[in-house]
């Protein structure tokens, strides 16, 4: 009896040592992957996605979302609604001055000799903090580049802006992630059209200094470009949907055993109240917004904030994802367009109003068109003719569906109300704000081509694959 349990053992350890030796191969047609003999259908081995530089993992769930505080301007425009959000990534901190100014002067770099209105266009409106009844030039004149104000956070900065900054850190993440690898080079003298974008790499419209490509399988070809299957480059830097943004800033999972919410949150940290309660930081205040009338910052001696003004953007305690100043400092933009019924509109999973499907520009062989003059692969609006027969969605511009084809006529847009296709979204409270509004439930609104002295924005990432990372997998196995 022994010897055949120790036969059986030696046969299965024998048999997953030659499992282990040979190729890996398809499940369905048993023929192996990455062999030049076969044709060389190529699979990359993959465990996790990269975590892109300033992101942490928010990890997904179901939430409230809507309103934590009473609605005090009987907008009724978030009323609570049971939603899931799917894991994402948000940026630790609000974009900083210093991380504005590398965009500008890349956008100088690049474009400044023949389309100085590129560089033009990004800039930030400082005039933004003049008030007629406020003496605040040094303001206008120092906080966007004076050294001291390196990690405030950039302000002036309008949805459109904050978006184009958004699409150029995918590219400049990307082309690093490439130069990592081996397969660029570095090449500080791009200009014009000749500049790394991620689009147009996928699409074989840019080149750029090779340093090696990747080796190629397919038999008829000896190297290849990197391509979205190699799982290299990362996903877009975008504005985050306001149901990421709230379920961020909510941060329920430090309030969370299982499945069961212990306790109720109406800021983004813990309890009903904005100071802290803990015995080291008693009675020191948990965001940097207006006290009350004519109150910033507090008595000199102890100001209770320590800003007149914005905060740096790392300041404060983290909230329960380690996201920093999600109630107070500045609000932030996110994706959305804005109608007031929204919250009983949109889907309860992955909500968002503002979808416009596009697709690439190609010509009249099917082929991906040239780049613009800027380098970018151009897209154009899917046409309903091509949509023919779907049944998830026909029209490429959604954002009024379930809302009237004319917001102008619904809202009587510039007449009673500032509702239309261009209003975007802005959440969380800011330096100039009452604590009501750094409730994550609050939600407000301004139109995409304006920028103030207290909106402000951070990105997001989608995350790919599994919702949860590493720790979620050595917890498990540690249970």
């Amino acid at each position: 009896m022994k010897k055949s349990i120790i036969f059986s053992t030696i046969l299965s350890a024998g048999m997953l040592i030659t499992t282990s030796c040979t190729k890996q191969q398809s499940a369905v047609t048993a023929w192996e992957y990455n062999n030049e003999k076969n044709g060389g259908f190529e699979v990359v081995p993959y465990t996790e996605q990269e975590t892109g530089p300033g992101l942490i993992l928010v990890e997904g769930g179901t939430f409230t979302m809507g309103r934590t505080e009473q609605d005090i301007t009987i907008d009724w425009d978030n009323i609570p609604r049971r939603m899931t959000v799917s894991s994402f990534y948000m940026d630790e901190t609000e974009i900083a001055n210093i991380h504005y100014l590398e965009y500008l002067y890349w956008l100088d770099r690049v474009f400044g000799t023949d389309y100085p209105e590129v560089y033009r266009k990004a800039l930030p409106d400082t005039l933004v903090w003049r008030s007629k009844l406020a003496y605040l030039e040094p303001l206008v004149e120092n906080y966007l580049r004076h050294p001291a104000y390196q990690q405030y956070p950039v302000v002036g900065v309008n949805w459109l802006q904050a978006n184009d900054f958004a699409a150029w850190r995918t590219d400049r993440v990307n082309e690093a992630i490439l130069i990592r690898e081996g397969i660029l080079r570095v090449n500080p003298a791009q200009v014009n059209e000749d500049n790394f974008n991620t689009d147009a790499y996928l699409a074989a419209q840019y080149e750029g200094l090779v340093k090696s490509d990747l080796h190629d399988y397919n038999p008829n070809r000896d190297t290849r470009k990197v391509r979205m299957e190699d799982g290299i480059l990362l996903p877009r830097y975008r504005l985050p949907t306001e149901a990421e943004w709230e379920y961020a800033s909510l941060a329920q999972i430090g309030n969370t055993v299982y499945e069961r919410v212990t306790s109720r949150k109406q800021y983004p940290w813990n309890g009903h109240i904005v100071r802290d309660a803990s015995e080291k930081y008693k009675g020191q205040m948990l965001a940097n917004f207006k006290r009350g009338r004519g109150d910033n910052m507090g008595t000199a001696g102890f100001l209770n904030d320590n800003a007149d003004i914005t905060a740096p953007v790392i300041s404060f305690i983290p909230n329960d994802y380690g996201l920093y100043n999600m109630g107070g400092n500045v609000s932030e933009w996110v994706a959305d367009v804005y109608r007031p019924l929204s919250p009983e509109d949109k889907d309860d999973f992955n909500s968002y109003r503002g979808n416009v499907f596009k697709t690439q520009l190609t010509d009249e062989e099917g082929q991906i068109a040239e780049k613009d003059s800027l380098g970018r692969i151009m897209y154009r609006d899917v046409t309903e003719q091509e949509n023919e027969g779907r049944r998830n969605y026909r029209k490429a511009d959604n954002r009024n569906f379930l809302d009237g084809d004319e917001p102008e006529v619904v809202y009587n847009y510039g007449q009673t109300s500032m509702v239309d296709d261009h209003a975007r979204v802005y959440k969380g409270g800011s330096w100039k704000d009452r604590a009501y509004w750094m409730s994550p439930g609050s939600r407000r609104y301004l139109d995409e081509r304006l920028s103030t002295d207290f909106i402000g924005f951070r990105c997001a990432m989608a995350r790919v694959g599994s919702p949860v990372g590493f720790d979620f997998k050595k917890r498990k196995q540690k249970r």
